[in-house]
């Protein structure tokens, strides 16, 4: 069995869990930047929980299937359409040889998962099916989808069914205005007193720049560091310093001016000041902001994003439970 692309929609690629363990390499974690959806993907069509999906990001492909399956798409607020007519999202329904599926632009959220029964049954490499667009490897030949592609599908597991759901208390939250907490970083003294106190007091934006490499947030007041005589081995620039590694989420700010948050295709390491880092728990409410959407930073330590990544995975084992065969 397969799926035929026929259009690609915008920035469309296979991902999965992540491909953890390689990151001294500069191998990123890739993945679905949107882990709490992939989640609900899969365990809505009965897959194990990192099976691979479609990611589509913006507007969803054009998707033709040239046999029975069964499908779930979670993530996004877009229409679903089957052969032109609605269909469900956050369940599982089946889907007929020859049927098309197809979608509206999405209202609110910036990422959709398409998962099917069986998984998108592209080679693993280093352990991951995703893909990792900037090293050109892993997913659909280690790139973008593109109209023409097939994609093969896995067997599908026993507990394979339609109609499935979760009460909404369990499905992604999806908003235009969100908080993001963030521990403060080993350079967050560089900034200037006035500064360390705009970062977290201002509304920013996000840029039209947002990709799964990095988000750009624009609109707050530009930052400001201390002078000091650079260290051999650092730029002129105030926000550079000589190359250190660079956390899943952290937030650097080139120049001074628009803070970055470095998503899960970001490189490992590099020359500019990291000011914080975004906890693990709220990765996934980046992944769904679209340009023009609006975050505050929050200040938080270490025993609270702890805590937040208890009551993470408390919820996912919820929705574990609610969907378990």
């Amino acid at each position: 069995m397969a799926i035929e692309v026929r259009k690609p929609g915008l920035a469309t690629s296979i991902q999965d869990a992540g491909r953890p363990g390689y990151y001294h390499l500069g191998i990123p974690l890739s993945g679905a930047l949107d882990q709490q959806s992939l989640l609900l993907a899969n365990l809505l069509v009965g897959n194990d929980e990192g099976a691979a999906v479609i990611e589509s990001t913006r507007l969803g492909p054009e998707l033709v299937f040239d046999a029975p399956a069964l499908i779930a798409v979670t993530g996004a607020d877009a229409r679903v359409k089957l052969n032109g007519a609605e269909a469900p999202r956050n369940a599982s329904f089946a889907v007929q040889a020859g049927d098309t599926l197809s979608f509206d632009f999405m209202k609110l959220g910036a990422r959709m998962c398409i998962a099917v029964a069986g998984g998108i049954d592209v080679p693993v490499v280093l352990g991951s099916r995703s893909t990792y667009g900037l090293g050109a490897f892993g997913g659909f030949a280690g790139r973008k989808l593109q109209a023409g592609d097939r994609l093969p599908i896995g067997t599908p597991g026993a507990g394979a069914r339609p109609g499935r759901q979760v009460a909404a208390d369990l499905l992604p939250t999806l908003t235009k205005e969100v908080q993001l907490r963030v521990l403060p970083g080993i350079y967050f003294h560089r900034l200037q007193e006035s500064s360390a106190g705009t970062f977290f007091a201002d509304t920013w934006t996000v840029g039209s720049e947002a990709d799964r490499i990095g988000y750009r947030y624009k609109n707050g007041t530009p930052l400001q560091f201390r002078e000091r005589t650079p260290p051999f081995g650092a730029g002129a620039d105030p926000s550079n310093i000589v190359d250190a590694g660079y956390p899943y989420g952290s937030i650097q700010v080139p120049g001074g001016r628009e803070p970055i948050i470095l998503h899960r295709d970001a490189v490992s390491g590099g020359g500019y000041a990291m000011v914080g880092t975004v906890i693990s728990a709220d990765m996934d409410l980046i992944a769904q902001m679209q340009p023009n959407h609006k975050a505050r930073f929050v200040e938080v330590d270490m025993a609270q994003a702890l805590a937040a990544r208890a009551e993470r995975h408390r919820r996912l084992n919820r929705l574990r439970a609610a969907l378990a065969p």
